[in-house]
């Protein structure tokens, strides 16, 4: 985990995960997409259940909700399973990219029919569905847009376009903010901002307590640095898109053993 920044990236962001992320959804009794890593299963229940979608490529996902629509316990148990973090940046958006897609495909296959999930998992369910299973990866197709918006605006609100049309005698980021205005009013703007970074900072504060009560001190400051995560979350939400069109059921490869004391493998 302290191998390089990435792997101390992806231990704070698993700390999360399984700490705080999946037993929250499970007190909330809503679908939990089943973590991975370690998943264990009543035989005859998961054949009920239709076994493993072999076309879908985060499979744990799209299971995790069909158990939750037949009443099925799913729960989080104390416990720790350990995993390789992985630390080649190309590797992680080759793995990422085929995560993302895998939570689309999720998506799209139990939303053909909106009404028959609602009836099968109930408000509950198909609320938290759309949150945690949608919401997820629209929430890292929208990061960098969003990012980009706020950046902008930062930018007119303090004049520095203008220095970019010093001939000019009038005001070039005064004449785009009212362009702008006419679509998104100043409270609408005002809203979103905040929204985006109380959003942020919430987020870097709960990284910060998951490593903390794994007291993994030396990387708590590192939770900072997690908003460039995130947009690695995005370069791999775009590039899951793109294949989850024309590639929809590639499983895309992640080598493992990449860390200095292990032989590299695929799965």
């Amino acid at each position: 985990k302290k191998e390089n920044l990435l792997t101390r990236l992806f231990t704070l962001e698993y700390s999360y995960w399984f700490d705080y992320m999946l037993p929250g959804l499970d007190n909330l009794d809503v679908p939990i997409p089943l973590g991975g890593t370690s998943n264990h299963f009543k035989f005859d229940k998961l054949m009920e259940l239709g076994g493993w979608d072999g076309f879908n490529v985060t499979e744990d996902a799209d299971l995790g909700l069909r158990a939750y629509a037949k009443s099925y316990k799913v729960t989080v148990l104390d416990s720790t399973t350990l995993e390789e973090a992985n630390n080649d940046f190309f590797n992680w958006i080759r793995q990422r990219s085929r995560w993302i897609k895998g939570y689309m495909q999720t998506y799209l296959v139990h939303m053909r029919n909106p009404i028959k999930l609602l009836q099968k998992v109930g408000v509950k369910g198909f609320f938290g569905f759309q949150f945690f299973i949608g919401g997820t990866f629209f929430t890292f197709l929208v990061y960098p847009i969003l990012l980009l918006f706020l950046i902008f605006m930062l930018i007119l609100n303090t004049g520095l376009l203008d220095y970019l049309f010093f001939w000019t005698d009038y005001s070039v980021s005064q004449n785009i903010l009212e362009s702008i205005q006419l679509f998104f009013p100043d409270w609408l703007v005002i809203i979103a901002i905040f929204n985006f970074s109380v959003g942020n900072l919430m987020m870097i504060y709960v990284n910060m307590m998951a490593v903390f009560r794994r007291r993994s001190y030396t990387l708590i400051l590192y939770a900072l640095i997690n908003p460039l995560y995130w947009l690695m979350h995005s370069i791999s939400a775009y590039k899951g898109l793109i294949q989850l069109i024309t590639k929809p059921f590639y499983w895309e490869k992640t080598n493992h053993g990449l860390t200095k004391s292990s032989k590299p493998s695929s799965i």
